[in-house]
């Protein structure tokens, strides 16, 4: 991997775990509200998946961020993304949803580049011992 592409990779990782780390911290700061939210689709166990949510965001959002196990953490984000594009976002009559529906599969397709093709030259999976 030349250094264009060790930068781009890094770029990369930076931004896609940065929607994950803020959201997190947002959940994180208002947990009742994020239960409520949940509860309002119709989920089971929201307890449960603010929990869910939090890890994957929080824990495999900074995983992703600083390139240790990237392939894993942006394979479990992946599927976190895809499965809250169809329970929060699937109503496809309402653009805004839409649009959010959208933004969520653009989103698994840059986590899944990560799956396919790892971390890059400046993460902790690669780091030099």
């Amino acid at each position: 991997m030349n250094s264009f592409q060790s930068a781009v990779s890094v770029l990369g990782r930076v931004l896609l775990s940065h929607i994950f780390i803020i959201s997190g911290l947002g959940k994180a700061a208002n947990p009742e509200g994020t239960i409520g939210y949940i509860q309002s689709v119709g989920a089971p166990m929201p307890e449960v998946a603010y929990g869910i949510a939090l890890f994957v965001e929080l824990v495999l959002g900074i995983a992703l961020l600083v390139g240790f196990k990237a392939r894993l953490a942006a394979a479990g984000i992946a599927l976190f993304t895809l499965a809250t594009a169809f329970l929060f976002h699937f109503n496809l009559a309402d653009q805004m949803q839409q649009i959010m529906f959208l933004k969520n599969l653009t989103i698994v397709g840059g986590l899944l580049l990560v799956v396919a093709f790892g971390a890059g030259a400046y993460s902790l999976d690669n780091r030099r011992r």
